[in-house]
């Protein structure tokens, strides 16, 4: 069994696994344009925080090697313009405009357009090797927090194929494969795209793991059924008060949690929070199209011109989450204090 890859750059190639494609067609796309890669995240053939952010990175060093100017400046124009067109595709994600900045970030200490180039590929190369060794260290912490315990629900596809590798909610279950330790996990279907039935589902049995499939609205009920004994989920992104935007539902399974009284973890890197935000208020949440509710594929299940609201993300309350697993460490509350005081002392490392 194999933890699967979703994103790859070789000799200035980037390639992408199409998650539209799963669970059924196993088929890998290479983007050769900027659009390319917008259209790619925009209409998630890659998702997952972490791989939009690597995919991005990847994108923008790719757009800067087709630019033919030898002017600094200008060239440095062309790729803030190119930055600015890719944070456009997913603005709730904080790892994409985290990881474009971080490119642009390379710029001034270049002494020439192919010396900037290479830089460029070299920040994009060293965010997907943090990343891995990151979703790593969360796999790490998040078997600490999951000792004892092997019935285990989810959310969504936080795993290593939102990921460099491991992922940060999945991330425990890959390790523990690897390591013969079992668990029992059960994968909310994730509405209305299905990236838990298409995804996680997919994801851990490539892994070897125990994957039981629900509807989103069996949760409360197979909580109480099967013993439950934890929840655990991804971020896209994380105020500084620990609010926390995820996958729509999320909030759902928190409340759940508290009812239980289980705990509910929150996996995430540090690049995921925003300390910008004061609470969970300020997160811009994206609206998706129609159609993911109106339409089965491309057959028609509501009524003509139904009126729809259908939000990607929900925004679960710090009050509601016992812990946020990071690669730096376990973070509980109080959050206000203990979320700053853990990125300070990851940055003075």
């Amino acid at each position: 069994m194999n933890v699967p890859v979703s994103v790859t750059w070789q000799d200035g190639r980037l390639t992408i696994l199409d998650q539209q494609k799963l669970p059924h067609v196993t088929e890998f796309i290479e983007l050769e344009t900027i659009e390319d890669v917008y259209d790619a995240i925009l209409a998630l053939n890659v998702r997952g925080a972490p791989a939009i952010g690597i995919t991005a990175a990847y994108g923008l060093a790719l757009a800067a090697a087709r630019h033919g100017t030898d002017e600094l400046d200008a060239f440095e124009a062309l790729v803030r313009n190119d930055a600015a067109y890719l944070a456009g595709s997913r603005p709730t994600a904080v790892n994409l405009a985290w990881a474009l900045e971080r490119l642009l970030g390379t710029l001034p200490n270049a002494r020439s357009v192919a010396d900037a180039k290479e830089r460029l590929v070299a920040e994009a190369e060293a965010i997907r090797a943090e990343d891995e060794a990151a979703c790593r260290k969360i796999g790490e912490y998040g078997l600490e927090l999951l000792e004892g315990k092997t019935r285990i629900m989810t959310i969504c596809n936080a795993g290593s194929i939102a990921t460099a590798k491991y992922g940060t909610a999945l991330a425990p279950f890959h390790l523990g494969s690897e390591r013969g330790r079992a668990f029992e996990v059960f994968a909310c279907e994730t509405r209305p795209v299905y990236q838990g039935s298409r995804l996680t589902v997919w994801e851990l049995q490539q892994s070897g793991v125990d994957v039981t499939l629900i509807t989103d609205s069996m949760a409360a009920h197979t909580i109480g059924a099967k013993g439950i004994e934890a929840i655990i989920v991804g971020a896209d992104r994380i105020a500084a008060n620990g609010d926390t935007a995820n996958k729509i539902g999320t909030l759902n399974l928190a409340i759940l949690a508290q009812a239980f009284g289980i705990p509910f973890y929150v996996a995430a890197p540090v690049s995921t929070f925003d300390l910008s935000l004061e609470n969970g208020q300020d997160i811009p949440i994206e609206e998706r199209k129609a159609e993911e509710l109106t339409h089965f594929g491309k057959a028609p299940i509501a009524p003509e011109a139904t009126a729809v609201y259908n939000p990607a993300f929900d925004v679960t309350p710090s009050d509601y989450i016992t812990a946020i697993i990071t690669e730096k460490g376990i973070i509980e509350p109080d959050f206000s204090q203990n979320i700053p005081r853990l990125l300070a002392a990851a940055a003075g490392r």
